[in-house]
């Protein structure tokens, strides 16, 4: 931000001046405290299934964030027909998954309808774009009964309400925090620690990277650049030093000059 673009009023007060200037230099990169662990990631969803009321239908929905690394407002707008299932005999059992819309809450004054969703294009694609990702043979199980219990068909849509309509942003976010509290010990609860179910994403596509997926396949897989990406996890990126060590070693050393003799 240029100081000439400052109200007259913050001019006035120089550490007004720091104060506004400092606030717009805001960083997108993810917290690293917030990436959950394995153990800790199966506990909340294991305690999400076992859930009275919807925790079946709920675990496929957080499963689905976790393994495909997909934006929540992605994942409550998919259709059964989305999804691609290995046959029930097929060696490669990894499903894959097509994201074509998004569905955020806007609220409803925002949207023609009057509804609280409204539907959009891909974040930061063009109109009518899609992508798919892949699905964990993991997830691959996970789908294949959610489907069969709901007894969904291809229109359907893949996670619903009780009620059968769009999955609502305040159920969703409601089982997370409760998953949160009576899973993880209390100072780890009021960490950073997956305290948002949007962390599902941010943990997938850190283990992406971490595992040596190349970047601009884990960009086309999650909806990102590569810059964006890069700029988002970076500071995420870890355990590869002792490989980095070793190639940079293999290259071998500058080698030794002819004697002078």
């Amino acid at each position: 931000m240029e100081r000439n673009s400052l109200p007259v009023s913050a001019w006035e007060e120089p550490e007004k001046v720091d104060e506004v200037l400092r606030a717009t230099k805001t960083s997108n990169a993810v917290d690293k405290r917030s990436l959950m662990n394995a153990d800790q990631a199966a506990a909340l969803l294991g305690w999400i299934r076992r859930r009275p009321r919807g925790g079946k239908r709920l675990h496929a929905f957080f499963a689905t964030l976790y393994y495909c690394g997909l934006r929540p407002e992605e994942a409550v707008a998919m259709r059964v027909e989305d999804v691609t299932l290995p046959g029930p005999d097929a060696r490669d059992e990894w499903c894959e998954l097509l994201i074509h819309t998004a569905t955020p809450e806007v609220g409803k004054q925002w949207t023609d309808t009057g509804e609280i969703h409204e539907e959009r294009d891909l974040k930061g694609r063009a109109e009518d774009e899609t992508r798919t990702a892949p699905g964990h043979p993991a997830l691959t199980r996970i789908l294949r009964q959610h489907i069969e219990d709901e007894q969904l068909k291809p229109g359907d849509l893949l996670f619903q309400g009780e009620t059968g309509g769009i999955l609502a942003g305040s159920v969703i976010r409601r089982a997370w925090r409760s998953a949160r509290k009576a899973v993880l010990p209390p100072h780890v609860f009021e960490s950073p620690t997956g305290k948002r179910v949007y962390d599902n994403r941010h943990t997938r596509l850190t283990k992406w990277l971490n595992d040596g997926i190349p970047p601009a396949q884990v960009a086309e897989w999650a909806g990102n650049s590569v810059p964006v990406l890069l700029a988002t996890y970076a500071r995420c990126v870890d355990g590869q030093l002792p490989d980095l060590k070793k190639r940079l070693e293999a290259a071998g050393d500058l080698p030794e000059p002819p004697d002078a003799g």
